[in-house]
């Protein structure tokens, strides 16, 4: 709680100052919308506020140590990848992923752990023998639907090294652990068997 009312503090001096919201976003490290919130708060509605935030259980509360540790391990990890993670420990959680989005960003912002980018390194690939490489990747789109609603579509795709012969399956909901060696089985017997690599 007194993390909270010290960005409010932060925040107002810089905005007194005549920073923009992005400058003190990208400063505090802090979402723009935490600015505006904090921003618009008056200072008697700002401690009322943190204090409320203490008498206030969340559902997410429980789990708050395992994200905590994974977001310090892997900064770079994203809200809905953290509920990968707590449905394969814990198979009866269940929570939105809007409420994991929020849970997950107050979780950064407390404890300042700012998200990273992973940059992919690609190259080519050298000529492999037949049965020596698999490459597999994963991937995701957004696609219409025929009444025009837009939806998410996750796949993973196989694609043998030596003759390009590819596998690919398709879910409405990202890929577990599960699923991801369900989806290896399915390819190792489309294609008759299992390389050397993959």
């Amino acid at each position: 709680m007194k993390k909270k009312l010290m960005l409010y503090l932060e925040i107002q001096q810089m905005k007194e100052r005549g920073f923009s919201i992005q400058q003190i976003a990208k400063q505090l490290k802090v979402s723009r919308t935490t600015v505006y919130n904090y921003m618009e708060k008056t200072p008697e509605e700002a401690f009322e506020w943190v204090n409320s935030l203490g008498s206030r259980k969340k559902k997410l509360d429980p789990y708050k140590d395992w994200i905590v540790a994974w977001l310090q391990e892997y900064p770079h990890l994203n809200a809905s990848q953290i509920q990968d993670w707590l449905l394969e420990k814990f198979p009866d959680f269940t929570v939105g992923e809007r409420t994991m989005r929020l849970y997950v960003n107050q979780i950064r912002e407390e404890y300042q752990i700012a998200k990273t980018k992973v940059v992919r390194q690609y190259e080519a690939v050298e000529e492999q023998p037949m049965g020596k490489q698999v490459q597999v990747d994963w991937g995701e789109t957004r696609q219409k639907t025929q009444d025009q609603r837009e939806i998410k579509l996750y796949c993973i795709c196989f694609l043998l090294s030596h003759s390009r012969y590819r596998y690919v399956e398709w879910q409405n909901r990202p890929f577990t652990t599960r699923d991801a060696i369900r989806s290896h089985e399915n390819a190792f017997e489309f294609f008759g068997g299992m390389p050397e690599e993959i």
